[in-house]
C-alpha cells in the first residue's frame, strides 16, 4: 500500500457520494441498492456486468461504470469509495482512489456503522445453507409483523430483490466466511456482531483463503467466542465441530439436526414426507411435540434449514404458528432448487451447489422431491475449493441416485497449478465405475444439443454451479421450446 491509502471503518457525516467497486457482484450490488435507498448518490463499476444483477442496478437508477478504469474514479467523483473483496491492490480503479487519496471502506465496515448499528443483528453462517436459511429467517420475520431489514447473497423468487430495509428491530444478515477486502483480510462476518447466529455448518471450503481447516475452523470459533453473554447460537448437530465451538460461547446454544444426531439434537423432525410440493414433519423439541409444518422445499438439507430457522425464530420470540405460517409461505431464492417444467414434461432444476456436501444434499433431496424420476445431475466445478483435488474423493460418493452425470472441464486458473487440480476425467472414471454415465464436456453448447437429442419426457436436469454455467438451462429451456 502507497502513503496514500486512507482506510475508514465509519463513514464521515459530509460524505453523500458513494462509489463502489466490484458491484456486478450479489452483496455488493444489493448493497448499492441498499445505499440508493438509504439516501446517498451511488455509482458504481465492474469488469463485466451480468443478469440479474446488471438490471437491478438498472432498475434502481444507479450509474454503472465498465470495465475498471482509473478514469472512472475521475468521472464518478466519490467522497469515498466502498471496495469489494474480489478488488486486487493492482485493480487500476484501486490505484487511482490510492493515488486521489479517496476514503475508502470494505462493504462489511460500511454495512456495520450505516445499517448495523441499531440493530439486532441476526446472522447466518457455515459452509452450506447459508443463503436460503437467512432469507427463510428474514421472511419468517416478516410473515409474522416484525418488519424486519435483512440482506442475503441471493436473489428473492418473489420480487427479485437481495435486500430489504425494514423499520423493526431485527437485520437478518448471510454471515460469510470469505475475506473482507485486500486491505482487510479477516472474515467478513467479524463486522456484523451478532446477537442471535445460526450456524448451519462448519466443512473445509475457500482453499484460497483458508490454508487448512484448523485455519478455517479458527475464524468460526472466534465468531461464536465473541457473541454477547446474552445472545444466542442455534446450531447444527450433524457437525460436532460446530457444535463443540457452539458451546464453547459466552451465550446459550441450542442444536438441531434434520437426521438422528448423537446425543440427541434439541430440535428434530419427525415423520418426514418429501414430495414435489415440498415436504411434511412434526418438529419435537426437547422430545415434545412442537407442532406440525409444512415447507415448500425439499430435501434433508432444507428441512434442517427449516430447523435452525425454528429455533432461532423461538429464541426471538416467534409463537409456533407464526413459524408455521412463514415457513410454509417462503417463496425460494433463485438458483436454490428453482425449477422449471417444460413443455414436453421435462423438469429443470438449477441450484448454486459446489461443495461435494451440497452437491450430494441437492442430488437426493431433488431426487426424492421428484419421486425417483431418470435424473441428470451437471456439475461446473467453478469455485476456487471445487477447482482443487482437495475433494477428489468426496465429489466421487457424491453424486447419488442421478444415473447421467456430465461434468464441465474446468478453464485453466492463475491461481491453481495443474497438480493441484480437481482431475475431472478420473472424476468421471470412478462414476462410471459405479454404473453411471459419466462424462466430461467441454462447451455447453455440445452438452445443451446432447440434452436435446437424449432427455426423455419427465426427466430432471439439475444443473449445479456456483456460476451462470454459461446459461446452460436458458440455452436448453430455448432450445426444447421454453417453459410450460
Amino acid at each position: 500500500m502507497t502513503d496514500n491509502t486512507n482506510i475508514l471503518h465509519a463513514l464521515p457525516p459530509h460524505v453523500r457520494r458513494l462509489h463502489l467497486l466490484g458491484v456486478g457482484g450479489t452483496g455488493m450490488g444489493t448493497l448499492a441498492c441498499m445505499l440508493k435507498e438509504r439516501g446517498f448518490e451511488v455509482t458504481g463499476s465492474d469488469q463485466n456486468l451480468y443478469p440479474p444483477m446488471s438490471l437491478v442496478l438498472e432498475r434502481a437508477g444507479i450509474p454503472l461504470f465498465t470495465p475498471y478504469a482509473a478514469q472512472n474514479v475521475a468521472a464518478a467523483n466519490p467522497d469515498a469509495v466502498v471496495v469489494g473483496n474480489v478488488i486486487r491492490f493492482d485493480n487500476p480503479e484501486a490505484a487511482a482512489v490510492r493515488a486521489r487519496g479517496l476514503p475508502q471502506l470494505s462493504m462489511p465496515a460500511l454495512l456495520w456503522d450505516v445499517f448495523l448499528r441499531h440493530k439486532h443483528v441476526v446472522c447466518v453462517a457455515g459452509t452450506h445453507g447459508k443463503t436460503t436459511t437467512a432469507m427463510w429467517l428474514a421472511h419468517v420475520l416478516a410473515s409474522a409483523g416484525q418488519n424486519p431489514s435483512w440482506l442475503v447473497g441471493g436473489i428473492n423468487a418473489e420480487d427479485g430483490k437481495g435486500h430489504r430495509l425494514g423499520e423493526g428491530a431485527h437485520f437478518v444478515i448471510e454471515g460469510d466466511e470469505y475475506d473482507t477486502a485486500y486491505f482487510d483480510k479477516g472474515p467478513k462476518f467479524f463486522h456484523y456482531r451478532p446477537q442471535t447466529l445460526v450456524l448451519t455448518s462448519v466443512e473445509f471450503d475457500h482453499a484460497d483463503i483458508y490454508a487448512d481447516m484448523p485455519a478455517y475452523e479458527a475464524a468460526f470459533a472466534k465468531l461464536t467466542r465473541g457473541m454477547p453473554k446474552d445472545g444466542y447460537i442455534a446450531v447444527s448437530a450433524a457437525y460436532p465441530n460446530a457444535v463443540r465451538m457452539a458451546r464453547a460461547a459466552p451465550c446459550r446454544a441450542e442444536t438441531y439436526a434434520a437426521r438422528p444426531a448423537l446425543p440427541a439434537a434439541d430440535f428434530g423432525p419427525l415423520g418426514l414426507r418429501f414430495s414435489q410440493a415440498g415436504t411434511q414433519l412434526e418438529v419435537e423439541k426437547n422430545g415434545r411435540p412442537l407442532g406440525s409444518f409444512s415447507l415448500p422445499l425439499s430435501g434433508f438439507q432444507n428441512v434442517e434449514n427449516a430447523l435452525g430457522i425454528v429455533a432461532a425464530g423461538q429464541s426471538l420470540g416467534l409463537s409456533v404458528e407464526a413459524l408455521q405460517a412463514g415457513l410454509q409461505s417462503f417463496p425460494g431464492v433463485l438458483r436454490r432448487q428453482e425449477t422449471r417444467v417444460l413443455g414436453g414434461g421435462l423438469v429443470l432444476v438449477d441450484d448454486f451447489a459446489h461443495h461435494p456436501t451440497a452437491v450430494r444434499e441437492t442430488v437426493q433431496g431433488v431426487w426424492e422431491r421428484f419421486g425417483g424420476r431418470r435424473l441428470w445431475a451437471l456439475f461446473e466445478p467453478r469455485s476456487n475449493t471445487s477447482r482443487r483435488k482437495l475433494h477428489q474423493e468426496e465429489y466421487a460418493q457424491a453424486f447419488g441416485e442421478a444415473l447421467l452425470v456430465r461434468i464441465r472441464r474446468p478453464l485453466p486458473h492463475d491461481k491453481i497449478p495443474p497438480k493441484e487440480a480437481l482431475d475431472v476425467e478420473k472424476l468421471a472414471a470412478d462414476l462410471r465405475a459405479q454404473g453411471k454415465d459419466a462424462q466430461v464436456v467441454e462447451e455447453v453448447d455440445t452438452l445443451v444439443e446432447e440434452l436435446a437429442a437424449k432427455a426423455r419426457p419427465g426427466d430432471v436436469v439439475l444443473c449445479m454451479s456456483n456460476g451462470s454455467f454459461e446459461g446452460l438451462l436458458g440455452k436448453l429451456a430455448q432450445r426444447l421450446g421454453g417453459p410450460s
